[in-house]
């Protein structure tokens, strides 16, 4: 075989290592891709970028800046191509595509080939990924972004300084970067392990310095818009516990995704095999040179491996470290979806471990990659098992609950929300034409059907003259419950939680008869009917 020839086939083979877990990702993430009833959020997304003008821009602005550029995205989307289910969910499966394809061409760059292949063919096979590329929500944009800022970091840390490629990666990175924080403000923990890794090697630490400096400018609009929201929008998440930690780790090895799937009979297993295959691979030098000891001197590790060592220990730690630390001292952002930018690292250590040089092969090593091809079976098999059982399955089934409300309604029927979240979930299944003029008529909130405004995060109930003038004219009312807070939890979330027991009781005392449907499961629908 000639030089041109055995070039040739090397490119052939760095593409297929990285096309290849690319395709994979976006054949498992079109699978049913609008077959899951949408939810409370993903109403909220098409809501929200369903507005124009200054409605649009109030919109974006009561979320604190949070997910700003996937609203707009959104906004452009919806306007060109309408509201359906596929349009909308569109760019988080394409992201997740993206997202793969970042890990491995970042992982061809820090090890070999198969490396790249292993660790994209682990990250397409993930359930929380999977899901959130079927999710009308900017969690998979931002994994793609947070990869593809590592793989910008990467680049501008080991390119030569001035060289006309180090110029176009600091740009790179400085945009895609950006992104990352306009996808999502939590994307800020990943920036920090950066900055950690900035600590070993502090020759290129003024170059990338300076272009975060640029992207602290650029995201100045976002730190003033978050703290005019404040921390209100995170009333949700609860302090640091054993069980947030243990969801946590169940995201980020992709062992499960409670409580929107349940654990199955092979979560722990997997979940445990991957907590230990990366502590081997942290520890990997310290084995290496334990099973050196007495024959051969200790291996050094050069700059290169260190770097790499040091940016998947960072991607992975201090994220995690962060939110657990900002969670006990102040606000709690340790919830398993804002420590998805975590989950990256994870696919390139198991693949490093395995297939890569990490442990630095003993004397057998055909033995050696024999064991590693069969633990990467074992751990793909183990995520498709998790994987496989949560295709077009709705954990919060708003679908059904308005076919219900519709095949029971009656004329002079009306229909309250709490919170008034509700209500964007409602009206995004509510038919056109006769149908929707035959829906119940909103009396939490006001408004008629066909007036799209977003009611993000609203916990209004109705007062004793409101509850006295409905009672009166409806014959039957229906009370769409879903988030409506927790008995025990945040201060926050028990407030709303009882607040609703408190209308629902009102409510009773004017009615004769009350019944409860539900729908979904893991953020359960309550439809009650109130009957005279």
């Amino acid at each position: 075989m000639t030089r041109r020839a055995s070039d040739r086939r090397a490119r052939l083979l760095d593409v297929a290592s990285v096309a290849t877990p690319a395709v994979l990702a976006a054949a498992l993430v079109l699978v049913d891709l609008g077959s899951r009833s949408i939810w409370l959020d993903e109403s909220a997304s098409v809501t929200i970028a369903s507005q124009h003008g200054a409605a649009l821009v109030a919109a974006m602005a009561r979320d604190g800046g949070n997910m700003l550029a996937y609203y707009a995205l959104l906004h452009v989307l919806v306007g060109a191509f309408g509201r359906g289910v596929l349009v909308l969910r569109a760019p988080s499966a394409l992201a997740a595509t993206l997202a793969v394809l970042a890990v491995s061409v970042l992982a061809r760059r820090l090890y070999d080939r198969r490396v790249a292949f292993v660790s994209g063919v682990l990250s397409a096979v993930s359930l929380p990924l999977v899901f959130w590329g079927q999710d009308a929500r900017a969690y998979a944009p931002l994994v793609a972004l947070v990869a593809a800022s590592f793989l910008a970091f990467v680049a501008l840390v080991e390119r030569a300084p001035g060289s006309p490629s180090s110029r176009v990666t600091w740009t790179a990175y400085v945009v895609v970067t950006n992104l990352a924080l306009y996808m999502s403000v939590i994307a800020a923990l990943a920036i920090a392990a950066q900055v950690v890794v900035l600590a070993t090697r502090r020759e290129r630490a003024r170059t990338v310095l300076a272009a975060l400096v640029l992207v602290a400018l650029c995201a100045a609009p976002l730190a003033y818009l978050a703290k005019a929201r404040g921390s209100g929008q995170l009333f949700w998440v609860p302090a640091p516990s054993l069980s947030q930690v243990g969801g946590i780790v169940e995201t980020v090895t992709s062992a499960a995704f409670t409580p929107d799937f349940a654990r199955t009979a092979t979560s722990s297993v997997l979940e445990w095999g991957t907590v230990v295959l990366l502590a081997v691979f942290a520890a990997a030098p310290w084995i290496a040179r334990l099973r050196r000891a007495g024959t051969a001197r200790a291996r050094v590790l050069g700059p290169h491996e260190r770097l790499r060592r040091h940016v998947l220990l960072a991607w992975l730690a201090t994220p995690v470290l962060l939110a657990l630390v900002e969670s006990a001292a102040g606000q709690p952002i340790a919830d398993p979806r804002n420590l998805l930018v975590a989950m990256p690292p994870v696919g390139i250590a198991l693949a490093a471990v395995t297939v890569g040089d990490e442990l630095a092969p003993p004397r057998h090593p055909a033995r050696y990659a024999t064991l590693g091809w069969c633990l990467v079976a074992a751990l793909v098999a183990l995520r498709a098992l998790q994987l496989a059982p949560s295709y077009a399955v709705s954990p919060e089934n708003w679908r059904a609950a308005v076919a219900y409300v519709l095949d029971t309604a009656r004329p002079g029927d009306c229909v309250a929300f709490y919170p008034e979240d509700g209500r964007m979930a409602f009206a995004y299944y509510l038919p056109g034409g006769p149908a929707a003029r035959a829906a119940p008529r909103s009396v939490l909130p006001v408004a008629a059907w066909g007036v799209d405004a977003p009611y993000v995060e609203r916990y209004a109930t109705l007062t004793p003259a409101q509850l006295d003038r409905v009672s009166a004219s409806c014959t039957h009312l229906f009370l769409v419950a879903s988030h409506q807070g927790q008995r025990t939890g945040t201060s926050g979330s028990v407030a709303h939680f009882r607040r609703y027991e408190a209308l629902d009781a009102h409510i009773a005392s004017r009615y004769a008869h009350r019944r409860v449907a539900t729908f979904g499961y893991a953020a359960v629908i309550d439809v009650t009917v109130y009957a005279h």
